[in-house]
């Protein structure tokens, strides 16, 4: 057992609290920031002359080595040891002899996990933008491209008033593009630098750590070593940051799986993003909606267990910490595979704008309209209200849709109605007339999409 604590005890650790202690199984995967950060903290000990210029060449030398092995399968990382860092440390030991035993001067285990965490989970909020990029792209796209689908508005998921797809799509790039604010928002608040804080009390070696900040990438040193080695703030709000962006896809899912029963038939799933039944020979299942749909709960797991850990523990540094890892590791995983696989399946959906249309026409959803043609004709509107219900009543009734009315049909319920009325609640009229800033009538829209693309690109 690979331990960088052991003067202190004279009896060996029990095999089971040993396995229960250790943490190499899931910090194995911070290699390469493990590494990263002892390269630069042995080049600032070397520039304090706290290590020779030889020293410092043969711990980088002996680190890269660790890392490209690692990189191509000739060094295996084990459960030998118990965490990353005795790992990277036994193994330049090993290599290097006596020089190795140097890299770990003037810090501690606390502060190079705190720094390594905030490395790992740098690069991960940068893919996660990347990611949200990348739909937004698609959302985009399907912005522009259906700017006259006419397609059914809900409230209550009840047909409500006509709207297009690209004003549905819309709504969705809104959210994604605050997912992405959250993401930089992020990156820009835990951009400081813990290593140098020590064990929770600084070191007494001459250290430079706005030279280590800048080496790698830091805007800073953080500013309070307690602080430092126990903060995991930046933690819940990643955690918090992907549990909205899942609530979104979530939302997104739903929609997509109703959207997709026979019932509504708006959309068709690409054959790559759906599964049949082994018994119902028929069936075309959105299997990834719903597992997108499913796993929400997983990352929302996550968060409130980070929080439950977190709220009970006084400073500094305290060993509950450990169970952050395999919490924001799994969350960080499965919100991106979720962001790549919903994208992918959005890119490839097919939408049915004729069936779309139909249901919009056939939900009454022009029925505020018939009430404002009748408002422009004079009448009070809270009487256009009541002779529009009357229509609507009769419709159902009679199973007709507005705009199939006859001119005798919306005479005999009032006698305002002209032949005009039928232009008035057209899908295209009804739409094209919403043209205040974010409604869905296409010069309003074309604005939004010129605004969105500008923010997406420029």
């Amino acid at each position: 057992m690979a331990q960088l604590w052991g003067g202190r005890f004279t009896k060996e650790t029990d095999q089971l609290v040993y396995n229960f202690n250790a943490s190499i199984s899931f910090d194995k995967r911070f290699y390469e920031q493990d590494i990263r950060g002892s390269i630069a903290h042995v080049t600032m000990l070397a520039k304090q002359g706290i290590l020779t210029e030889e020293e410092k060449k043969q711990i980088i030398d002996g680190l890269n080595g660790i890392r490209e092995d690692v990189e191509n399968g000739k060094l295996e990382i084990t459960d030998k040891y118990e965490d990353i860092h005795s790992f990277v440390e036994a193994n330049l030991i090993d290599r290097i002899g006596d020089a190795g035993k140097k890299l770990h001067t003037g810090r501690s285990r606390n502060d190079q996990v705190a720094l390594d965490m905030r490395l790992y989970t740098r690069d991960e909020v940068l893919e996660l933008d990347s990611l949200l990029k990348e739909i937004l792209e698609v959302l985009l796209k399907l912005m522009k491209e259906n700017v006259e689908t006419y397609m059914p508005g809900f409230t209550h998921l009840q047909k409500a008033q006509p709207i297009t797809l690209a004003h549905h799509m819309g709504a969705y790039f809104e959210m994604f593009r605050r997912d992405r604010l959250r993401m930089k928002d992020i990156y820009k608040r835990m951009n400081y630098c813990p290593l140098g804080a020590g064990a929770l009390a600084g070191t007494t070696y001459p250290l430079d750590r706005e030279y280590t900040a800048e080496l790698l990438g830091f805007d800073g040193p953080t500013l309070n070593s307690m602080d430092s080695v126990s903060d995991r703030d930046y933690l819940i709000e990643l955690l918090s940051a992907m549990s909205t962006i899942m609530m979104h896809l979530s939302r997104f899912s739903e929609e997509v799986i109703i959207w997709n029963s026979n019932e509504y038939q708006f959309v068709e799933i690409d054959d790559a993003y759906s599964t049949g039944s082994s018994i119902m020979p028929q069936k075309k299942n959105p299997d990834i909606a719903e597992l997108v749909r499913g796993k929400t709960g997983r990352v929302y797991g996550a968060l409130m267990s980070l929080l439950t850990t977190m709220k009970g523990i006084p400073l500094a540094y305290n060993k509950d910490m450990q169970e952050d890892k395999e919490l924001v590791f799994d969350a960080i995983d499965t919100t991106k595979g979720c962001l790549a696989l919903f994208t992918g399946m959005l890119r490839t959906m097919k939408f049915n704008d004729a069936r779309m249309e139909e249901s919009a026409k056939h939900g009454f959803t022009n029925a505020t309209d018939a009430a404002d043609y009748l408002v422009n004709h004079g009448m009070p509107f809270r009487d256009a209200h009541g002779i529009v219900g009357q229509l609507v009543l009769y419709g159902i009734e009679h199973k007709k849709a507005l705009d199939d009315f006859t001119m005798e049909e919306f005479k005999a319920i009032s006698p305002v109605f002209e032949e005009d009325i039928y232009d008035a609640i057209s899908m295209k009229t009804c739409v094209e007339m919403r043209n205040t800033i974010g409604a869905p009538g296409k010069a309003a829209m074309e604005k939004v999409i010129a605004l969105e693309e500008e923010y997406l690109y420029l």
